[in-house]
């Protein structure tokens, strides 16, 4: 007889079966069921497959850390040796334990168990957030004499057969979270990442759903690793009728070794599931708000000076463009690399987090003054992690190197080597540093870098695997800083969008999406890393005229557009902006102020538009009373004017009214250049019911490529 656990809330439903002493089967993951208990049962013997054909005799149950001892022939939830002894493991469950959990989560089931032959005990741990979104984490302690050597701990969630098309991501720097789609075929897709960090590659969040699974329709099932260093994902169909998806830590040979009574925890993985990626999205975004620690206060315009100076740091310019941000509207500064040490170029000073003398005579209060005085709070950049050997630290301490085997120096990375952060005294001195440098100054931000990735560089003297250990310091030494300052923010930033994670986002305030400020370019990236990070949590800036990152010659008017779903700011010399463009600048700054608690409250949509050639993305309040949505051309369209185009996450039950928002309301430039005005602009508006807007949609506006123009939508009094 199997006991029956179903966790439900946000419209998810989880049902476990425990069967004698085996680990949790998944009777159903998905749509709210609803059932009684009695219904449970029966759903349960209903859906139980004939043992037909198994590699053993009778029923081969794959729990949610499959186990060889049943039978299964797939990847191990839990993988490892005690020098070649003991590879596969047989837990025995002593304790099931359900407990209600306070907001944002709604309830937890954590069990116990043992495997006697392998010496190792297990406490499993499911939870359920108010939104649907589950999460699974293993604890696993060596009970016995010797060393277990963990290969890895990979938990797994089954998906149903319908689900037979697979999305995850790949890309490089400047063009992260590219989508990429196949069947969801018999064998193994995995994504693994040794790159110390989850990469510009990273799967990211790895989906199943119905084939054709859009924004709106289709049912999709997807796991994220909530883990900030090497990273394991992989779907697996076998021909048993099983399809898994996993997600978890990649741990490199020897990296994790426990001794009697040591133990090892998981990385929390992540799982959401949903009709349309919106829906599935919608739950990890809602998750995230609901937490206490998420930022409450309205997010800052944001003005970078990295593509403004580079390393041409000197107190007159940074002033004059402060004032320039100042005039636009800004609310923060952030001063980035080049003001500490001997850092005039990215070869020297990295580890050296003390003011530059030479740039900065009288340190950096000066500035930091004229920039307060202006109403804007200082922000800055830091790479606490690497160091450049041509350094005060890494000639006084090289044995706080990361190295590769044999103690010689791992291959450089953009002229940088890896501080190890696991070393006490490097994470004192680190730790000093920094947290002298935010006593002395106000600064309410860090924009924290990762430019290098670990590669081969592991502990010294032997090389032993580095990352498990220096991801957790990384994330101990947030923590700390953050605790000691009160209200300090935190930039993830890895090369712009290497580091993206639900792990640091449990550290952090705002992640850098991409080093890529070219809008063409950003509207992807940006599309599909809100898959994950809600618009107030996503930085996004306009960048130059000119993109230094493309040499694309982009509008303003389509830069801004595209910069305002997310956390706004703006990456541009503005010194150099001619009296017009400050002026149409300031605009949309103070557009994106008056829209910012709706685009930062809202559910997050998007339309699953057939012509590659146009996206409309929006924002859609949390009682359904208005809208804002994005229309974006970036190619030459095949279909001239464009069909009627749904207005997704509506209250079909209430009427709207629909209008041109923004800056850009006369369609400069477009179809209106010919006298073709469109028929419902003409007329000053459109107001229909959300059931037609979202059913049969508005005829939109033919734009010219990298152009964008904003609906506001209004309910009707």
């Amino acid at each position: 007889m199997s006991s029956l656990h179903h966790l439900r809330a946000g419209g998810v439903s989880l049902v476990l079966a425990v069967t004698g002493d085996r680990l949790p089967t998944v009777v159903h993951w998905g749509a709210d069921l609803g059932a009684t208990t009695d219904e449970l049962h029966a759903l349960a013997l209903g859906v139980a497959p004939q043992p037909f054909g198994y590699p053993v005799d009778g029923p081969m149950p794959v729990s949610v850390l499959p186990e060889a001892s049943t039978g299964w022939p797939g990847v191990r939830g839990v993988a490892g040796h005690r020098a070649g002894a003991a590879p596969s493991t047989r837990f025995v469950v002593t304790d099931v334990a359900r407990a209600e959990r306070p907001a944002p989560w709604s309830a937890a089931l954590t069990l116990d168990a043992t495997d006697t032959d392998a010496g190792l005990d297990l406490r499993l741990e499911i939870e359920q957030a108010r939104t649907g979104l589950l999460r699974l984490r293993a604890t696993l302690t060596s009970r016995t004499d010797g060393v277990y050597d963990l290969v890895g701990v990979l938990p797994a969630l089954p998906v149903p057969d319908r689900a037979r098309e697979l999305l995850d991501f790949t890309g490089h720097q400047l063009r992260e979270r590219s989508p990429q789609r196949q069947p969801f075929t018999h064998g193994t897709h995995e994504r693994n990442g040794h790159r110390g960090r989850p990469g510009f590659d990273s799967g990211f969040l790895l989906c199943a759903g119905e084939p054709g699974f859009g924004a709106r329709a289709g049912e999709v099932w997807a796991v994220h690793p909530g883990w900030s260093g090497n990273q394991r994902m992989l779907a697996e169909r076998s021909y048993h009728g099983v399809s898994l998806l996993g997600a978890g830590e990649l741990l490199e040979p020897g990296e994790v070794r426990l001794g009697p009574g040591e133990r090892y925890t998981s990385p929390w993985t992540y799982a959401t599931y949903g009709v349309g990626l919106d829906d599935a999205s919608a739950r990890v975004h809602d998750w995230l708000r609901s937490r206490p620690e998420h930022p409450r206060r309205p997010r800052p315009v944001v003005v970078n000076t990295w593509e403004a100076v580079t390393f041409d740091h000197s107190l007159a310019r940074l002033t004059a463009l402060a004032d320039a941000a100042a005039e636009v509207g800004a609310e923060r500064f952030v001063l980035d690399d080049g003001w500490f040490g001997a850092r005039r170029d990215d070869t020297a000073g990295l580890g050296d987090w003390v003011v530059s003398r030479e740039v900065y005579p009288d340190g950096l209060q000066p500035l930091v003054d004229h920039v307060r005085g202006l109403g804007m709070d200082v922000g800055l950049w830091v790479e606490p992690e690497m160091v450049n050997p041509d350094s005060d630290l890494a000639r006084a301490h090289p044995e706080w190197i990361l190295t590769a085997p044999g103690g010689r120096r791992a291959a450089p990375g953009r002229h940088q080597q890896v501080l190890d952060l696991s070393a006490p005294g490097a994470y004192a001195h680190v730790l000093g540093q920094l947290d002298a440098l935010l006593d002395e100054h106000p600064i309410a931000y860090l924009k924290w870098d990762h430019n290098r990735e670990v590669g081969e560089a592991g502990l010294p003297p032997s090389g032993r695997g580095a990352v498990h250990v220096q991801t957790r310091a990384v994330l101990r030494l947030m923590d700390e800083l953050r605790s000691r300052h009160p209200g300090l923010e935190i930039e993830t930033c890895a090369s712009g969008g290497g580091r993206v994670d639900l792990g640091i986002l449990q550290h952090t305030d705002r992640v850098w999406a991409s080093d890529s400020t070219d809008a063409h370019e950003r509207l992807g990236i940006q599309r599909w890393t809100s898959l994950l990070v809600p618009y107030e949590l996503l930085g996004a800036h306009v960048s130059a005229p000119v993109a230094p990152t493309s040499d694309r010659a982009l509008p303003l008017d389509f830069r801004c557009a595209v910069a305002l779903f997310g956390h706004f700011g703006i990456e541009w010399d503005v010194t150099e902006a001619d009296p017009a463009e400050r002026r149409r600048l300031a605009e949309w700054v103070a557009f994106y102020k008056e829209r910012r608690g709706l685009l930062h409250s809202g559910r997050v949509v998007h339309a699953d538009v057939p012509d590659p050639a146009y996206d409309l993305h929006g924002v859609v309040a949390p009682g359904h009373d208005e809208a804002l949505y994005g229309w974006v051309c970036t190619a030459s369209s095949e279909v001239w004017p464009p069909p009627p185009v749904r207005l997704p996450g509506l209250d079909p039950r209430r009427r709207y009214r629909v209008t041109l928002d923004g800056p850009v309301r006369d369609l400069e430039g477009i179809a209106a250049r010919w006298g073709a005005g469109l028929p419902w602009v003409e007329a000053g508006g459109a107001e229909l019911p959300g059931r037609l807007l979202g059913e049969v949609g508005l005829a939109m506006p033919v734009l010219f490529a990298d152009r964008a123009l904003l609906l506001r939508v209004t309910a009707a009094r």
